[in-house]
């Protein structure tokens, strides 16, 4: 089972898929072809692997429609096939259910819940409400062993009726049977707030930081995460562009130091 440590991920999120409001003339084929090149550039430059996200098709409520469900399939399977070494998460926005199924039958490694696990919230598309009753059933329909990672509550969004972030990460583990965590805050002080909060409680439940990583501060975050994923800040600001080689470099440069450190520490 997938287990983080000082892992690094970088978001990769393909161009609209045909079906999506965004979407223009792209086809299948062109979207595969360019996601391809882009890991190519995640391998060459030392990332540990890749987080699947169909992020460009937003507005996006919270069931997946067929076919953003069978492209991301098509997409995972090329990803897997072609860098089968390469750890691959899935995130196919909103739908924790659709991501599970994905992932098992690509054989990826996890999947991320971002919108929603436990609870409900408020976001641009609406409230949103809880999936982890349905995640455990088709879990236990499939006999799926793929790790379940999940937000807690998630920073775009607005819980409602919001716990302790402890609490809800307790609840998330030891009531709705999550895996994993992902956790992050408005800036660096809050991620460190709620990892050591969360620690507190889930002491060994591995926790892998959702955003706001950059190689100035990706250091310090990874003696309190077990992992982190990062998006624009290894693209100078904007996912259009590609990975940055130098920005890539001191990121997983740093990432590496907390990673030799912790076994010192240990």
């Amino acid at each position: 089972m997938f287990k983080p440590d000082c892992t690094v991920f970088a978001m990769i999120q393909p161009s609209p898929l045909p079906g999506s409001y965004r979407h223009d003339s792209k086809t299948i084929d062109e979207i595969v072809e360019e996601v391809l090149k882009e890991t190519q550039m995640v391998v060459d430059n030392g990332f540990d692997g890749v987080i699947l996200q169909n992020m460009n098709d937003m507005p996006i409520k919270q069931i997946a429609s067929p076919e953003a469900i069978a492209y991301m399939s098509r997409i995972g399977y090329e990803i897997k096939q072609k860098y089968p070494s390469l750890t691959l998460g899935v995130l196919l926005n909103w739908d924790g259910v659709a991501s599970l199924a994905v992932a098992d039958a690509i054989g990826a490694d996890f999947v991320r819940v971002e919108h929603l696990f436990t609870g409900a919230s408020v976001t641009s598309a609406g409230i949103l409400q809880a999936q982890c009753v349905e995640i455990a059933n088709i879990r236990k329909r499939t006999k799926s062993k793929i790790p379940v990672y999940v937000d807690i509550q998630e920073v775009h969004g607005v819980a409602l009726g919001a716990k302790p972030m402890e609490d809800a990460a307790w609840e998330a583990v030891h009531e709705a049977f999550a895996d994993g965590l992902f956790i992050s805050g408005k800036n660096v002080e809050e991620s460190i707030q709620m990892a050591k909060a969360v620690r507190t409680k889930l002491p060994n439940t591995p926790m892998i930081l959702g955003g706001g990583a950059t190689g100035d501060n990706i250091y310090e975050l990874l003696h309190y995460y077990d992992g982190v994923s990062v998006a624009t800040w290894i693209k100078n600001g904007d996912m259009k562009n590609n990975i940055d080689p130098q920005r890539a470099e001191i990121f997983n440069a740093e990432a590496q130091r907390a990673k030799e450190d912790k076994k010192h520490r240990s």
